[in-house]
């Protein structure tokens, strides 16, 4: 089991990492620094610190300190507005179809796993930010906060937590990455996988109910 975790947390850091890649490319070609790129990709649904730390360290070269510090400064600062926001955020982007298909995974996806986060409450929600696994993080955190009716400060510092052991996760992967050629061209490989795996699933359409 422990194992299967491993190539699953491996698989989502990698899709994250190769998501982030195509993103500082398309941002780096108008022009932005490199700091400012780390921290767009960082506040990206789905790509999220997982996808920035990676290209921080392995793209641009930052000392991983620093890679870290702009991907937080990224990830959590959108969840600041977003836990207040939510609904009218939604509720605007649900009139283009790609995001409306992409919250209606992501609700679903936070209601899957209701149950565990409400049982443990705060662990429960540190724990689904923190996991590097498909479909979990920060965006996802807030929706399932929103969904259980978890006050704010609670939700806001579980996620914070939660963001901080996934960033020990990924930079540890990243800086393995920069260190051994063959461990980051594995890792961008692998997390393509994972990648596909969390877009195809949040585009799909969902299934009627009979």
């Amino acid at each position: 089991m422990i194992a299967v975790l491993l190539i699953l947390a491996v698989l989502a850091g990698t899709a994250r990492a190769d998501t982030g890649l195509q993103a500082a490319d398309w941002l780096r070609a108008r022009g932005l620094s490199p700091e400012l790129v780390v921290v767009l990709i960082a506040a990206l649904p789905i790509v999220e610190l997982r996808g920035a730390v990676p290209v921080g360290i392995l793209v641009f070269c930052m000392p991983w300190w620093q890679a870290v510090l702009w991907s937080l400064l990224g990830n959590i600062a959108p969840i600041l507005l977003v836990l207040f926001l939510l609904e009218k955020v939604v509720a605007w982007l649900s009139h283009i179809s790609l995001f409306r298909r992409f919250f209606e995974w992501l609700f679903a996806r936070a209601r899957s796993r209701s149950a565990a986060i409400q049982k443990y409450e705060f662990w429960g929600l540190v724990t689904f930010v923190g996991i590097p696994l498909p479909g979990t993080g920060a965006w996802t955190g807030a929706v399932a906060a929103e969904v259980l009716g978890l006050s704010y400060w609670k939700s806001l510092s579980a996620i914070i937590v939660g963001v901080l052991m996934a960033a020990v996760v990924v930079t540890f992967l990243s800086v393995l990455g920069r260190q051994f050629r063959w461990v980051g061209i594995g890792l961008i490989v692998l997390i393509a996988a994972g990648f596909v795996y969390t877009v195809v699933a949040a585009v799909r359409k969902p299934k009627a109910k009979p």
